[in-house]
C-alpha cells in the first residue's frame, strides 16, 4: 500500500487543501495515515489555542535546536533539477545532450564557404552553405514532471518548517501551562499534630458528633454534624480537665468546617479537651454551661 506523503498529511492536518477522492479513500482504509493526521491537527490545536496569550515563555533551548536542524537539513538537500542533467525534448532518456547554441537572437550564424572546383560545382558530400539568415532560437520548456519536482522541492521544505514550528508551538505551550500564573498551585497535605473524635455530651442528641485536628502551622480544624438548632450560636473552647480552666477559640458559622487559629505556644497536654458549646446573644464571654460535644486530644 502507497502511503500519502508526510508534507501532504501535514497540510491535510492544517486545512490548508481538500483530500481528493483518492486519498479520501486511501485514509478511510489506512489506520497509519489516519493517526498521523489526527496526530498533526492536535498539534495544530495546541498550537491554535497559544494565538491569545500574551507575555509568552521562550522555548526551551532544545525546541529551537531542533528547528534549525530541520532547516539546516531541508536546505542541504539538492533540488531535484539541479540534480538531473539537462535534457532536450524529445531526446531518449541516457543520451548526451548537445551543447546548447548561446549565439543571440537576430545575430546571424557566419559559416565558412566550402570551396569548388574550377568548373565551379560543389564538391559531392559538402553541406550547403549558410544563406546567413537570423536563425529560430531554441526554446526549452519544463515539462509538468519537472514543474512538479520543484513545486516538490518546495512542499518538502515548507513541510519540515510547519512541523518545527508545531513542534514549537508545543514547547511554548508546555512552558505556558507550567509557569501561567493563574494556575491554581497544588494545595500541600496539612500535617496533623494532634487530633480528637467529638461525641455527643450530656442531653445533646446522640447523632451529633464531630472531630477535631491540630495542624502543624498552629490552626484547629473542625468537623461537626448533627447538632442540634440553638437560638444562638456555636462556639469552641479549650478546656483543662484538672483545673477546669478553659479559653475560647472561636465560633462555628453556618457550616460543617471550621478553621479557627490558636493561641501562640498554647500548652495542648494541659488544655486537651475540645468543647462545642450552644451560646447565647447575651454579652456574656463566659462558657454558657450547655456542651453539645466533647472530645480529648490525643497525639
Amino acid at each position: 500500500m502507497q502511503h500519502l506523503g508526510h508534507e501532504r498529511l501535514v497540510f491535510l492536518a492544517l486545512g490548508e487543501s481538500e483530500a481528493d477522492n483518492g486519498e479520501s479513500t486511501h485514509l478511510g482504509t489506512c489506520a497509519l495515515c489516519r493517526a498521523e493526521v489526527s496526530t498533526l491537527q492536535q498539534v495544530a490545536g495546541l498550537g491554535t489555542e497559544t494565538q491569545g496569550l500574551a507575555d509568552l515563555p521562550d522555548p526551551p533551548e532544545h525546541v529551537w535546536q531542533g528547528i534549525a536542524a530541520q532547516v539546516r537539513a531541508a536546505e542541504a538537500e539538492p533540488s531535484p533539477i539541479e540534480a538531473r542533467p539537462r535534457q532536450l525534448p524529445g531526446q531518449a532518456v541516457g543520451t548526451r545532450a548537445e551543447p546548447i547554441n548561446h549565439t543571440p537572437i537576430g545575430q546571424a550564424t557566419e559559416t565558412a564557404a566550402p570551396s569548388t572546383d574550377t568548373t565551379g560545382e560543389r564538391p559531392t558530400g559538402t553541406a550547403a552553405p549558410s544563406t546567413g539568415t537570423t536563425g529560430e532560437p531554441t526554446v526549452i520548456r519544463l515539462d509538468p514532471a519537472r514543474r512538479s519536482r520543484r513545486g516538490a522541492g518546495w512542499s518538502r521544505w515548507a513541510a519540515t518548517a510547519v512541523t518545527a514550528a508545531a513542534a514549537a508551538a508545543v514547547g511554548v505551550l508546555g512552558t505556558v501551562s507550567v509557569l501561567r500564573p493563574d494556575d491554581p498551585a497544588p494545595t500541600p497535605t496539612p500535617v496533623v499534630v494532634a487530633s480528637a473524635p467529638l461525641a455527643a455530651y450530656g442531653s445533646t442528641p446522640p447523632a451529633a458528633k464531630g472531630d477535631a485536628r491540630v495542624l502543624r502551622d498552629g490552626q484547629l480544624h473542625l468537623h461537626v454534624a448533627n447538632l442540634p438548632r440553638v437560638p444562638g450560636y456555636y462556639e469552641v473552647w479549650l478546656i483543662n480537665p484538672t483545673t477546669m480552666k478553659m479559653f475560647s477559640v472561636g465560633t462555628l458559622g453556618g457550616g460543617a468546617d471550621a478553621l479557627l487559629p490558636l493561641p501562640p505556644n498554647v500548652d495542648l497536654k494541659s488544655y486537651s479537651v475540645v468543647d462545642v458549646s450552644a451560646e447565647q446573644y447575651d454579652n456574656n464571654t463566659a462558657h454558657s454551661g450547655d456542651s453539645l460535644l466533647r472530645g480529648t486530644l490525643t497525639g
